[in-house]
């Protein structure tokens, strides 16, 4: 299917969940499908991640108001590399884990603008078409969320150190 990776990518940042993550994701292609006729030829790849996005906080406003909170388990999400070394695994782990940290204490919406630019690689008229936000809003989020990430990481790495 197109964009599935992408799908689970941002769903699996938002919810903080795998099982969760995989249950919106599917939610969102049914709703795609059930709407798919409300499609107006923008770029799929963005009308899909906005209805990943929105099943993604339907079901955290659910979840919210049911008191429940589950942490995002790296080592699910985690694929293996063939070429890895144990000591290559751990700097991976250390390094993997380090934004994974960084990335949890962002706001939603600078998490949610970071996975889609840099992970996912959508363009900031793309993002903003998926967060129904205007471009200078993507802008001030990704700029105000790179510097909280990189403030995060620099804090972590003090207490490692």
């Amino acid at each position: 299917m197109p964009y599935l990776d992408a799908a689970h990518n941002l769903a699996r940042y938002l919810m903080r969940d795998a099982h969760e993550a995989e249950d919106a994701v599917q939610e969102a292609f049914l709703r795609a499908i059930r709407h798919f006729k409300g499609f107006r030829g923008m770029d799929g790849r963005a009308w899909l991640l906005s209805i990943v996005r929105n099943t993604c906080f339907t079901q955290l406003r659910r979840k919210r108001s049911g008191g429940e909170k589950e942490e995002f388990d790296e080592e699910i999400h985690s694929a293996e590399d063939e070429t890895s070394g144990p000591e290559s695994d751990f700097a991976r782990s250390v390094a993997t884990g380090s934004v994974r940290d960084g990335l949890s204490r962002l706001a939603v919406e600078s998490r949610e603008a970071l996975v889609l630019r840099e992970m996912e690689g959508l363009s900031y008229k793309e993002i903003a078409q998926v967060a129904g936000v205007p471009v200078g809003t993507v802008m001030s989020r990704l700029a105000r969320g790179r510097k909280q990430l990189l403030a995060a990481l620099r804090a972590g790495a003090k207490e490692r150190a």
